[in-house]
């Protein structure tokens, strides 16, 4: 829980700070932030490995052309997200990313063979429906815009179960290793995408006319807390599941309703307020059905152990919990 934790506040701090960044200091560059992220997860990861902190896996070239598709999958889905974006209301576009958990146990049913309780599905229901009424609004889009909502939603699903799969499956990569190995293919992906849509163009010129030290300096504190984000992120991923994550985000997404109306003085209407509300008791169910369900399979796998004559000590029980 405490990943968790750190988790909701380094994305709520980051997503007020990019909203800083691209309208208080007017850099509406978001390919290029995207960058900036990815070129920092890339330094960051490096300097952790270089310091002992973590040991790369050695991987063959099956799992290196898998952590290839991922970096890949990384980039689309950001890319996927912002295109949607321009053609679908932003009221719209949340409430569509909101049915992400719903994807998620669809994928994880369907590809890994994974069963959730009749309680797990409806303690989603809440978090699902108080995200529509917290961005109720303005329901505008096209049909093109519809299709990649939609696809860059079950993106979003699929780059989750991915990270689980990757840092508990097979491979059991650590995050930071996990990060070193996508970082720098997402950097180099991210930009050939900012120069084929001509925001690289934009940049130079806003750069040679517009550039300050403040800026420069914001830019870098925002790579840094995109960085550890990203391994908080991955490291929550692993300790917890797929739509444990998804949840979370669709709770954070109220959060920073709550914050940018204090920060930025936005109004909201009752039913806002509502759906806010609705989605954080939704929040709230959904955590103490996965802990209960959680102790629960301890116990079972306890008492498995009691039955089989098989002694566990504090020490592997602490394993075991970690690990799970």
């Amino acid at each position: 829980m405490a990943w968790l934790a750190l988790y909701f506040i380094l994305n709520l701090a980051l997503t007020l700070y990019n909203k800083i960044i691209l309208s208080l200091f007017q850099f509406p560059f978001p390919w290029t932030l995207t960058a900036i992220h990815t070129l920092c997860g890339a330094i960051g990861s490096y300097l952790f490995w270089s310091w002992g902190i973590f040991t790369p896996a050695k991987l063959g070239e099956r799992e290196n052309m898998v952590m290839l598709m991922f970096s890949v999958l990384y980039t689309i889905n950001i890319a996927i997200s912002n295109v949607s974006l321009n053609l679908v209301t932003v009221p719209f576009h949340q409430v569509v990313r909101a049915m992400t958990p719903v994807f998620t146990i669809i994928l994880s049913v369907s590809f890994l063979q994974k069963k959730y309780s009749g309680m797990t599905y409806l303690s989603l229901l809440p978090v699902v429906a108080g995200v529509a009424f917290a961005t109720f609004g303005d329901y505008d889009y096209t049909a093109m815009g519809f299709f990649l909502t939609v696809l860059g939603t079950v993106l979003a699903a699929v780059k989750t179960v991915v990270t689980n799969r990757v840092q508990v499956g097979r491979l059991k990569l650590h995050p930071l290793d996990l990060l070193l190995r996508m970082s720098p293919l997402a950097f180099l992906q991210t930009l050939v995408y900012s120069y084929v849509t001509g925001e690289m163009a934009q940049v130079q010129a806003f750069v040679s006319t517009s550039f300050s030290w403040n800026l420069f300096f914001a830019l870098v504190a925002n790579g840094i807390i995109a960085f550890f984000l990203n391994v908080v992120s991955f490291t929550a991923n692993k300790k917890t599941s797929a739509l444990t994550m998804t949840v979370a985000g669709n709770v954070k997404q109220v959060l920073s309703i709550i914050l940018a109306v204090i920060i930025f003085k936005l109004n909201i209407t009752l039913t806002n307020a509502a759906g806010i509300m609705l989605t954080l008791i939704g929040g709230v169910w959904y955590t103490n059905v996965e802990m209960a369900e959680r102790a629960k399979r301890e116990k079972s796998s306890l008492s498995n152990d009691s039955l089989l004559g098989t002694s566990v000590s504090p020490d592997e029980m602490v394993s075991i919990k970690t690990q799970r």
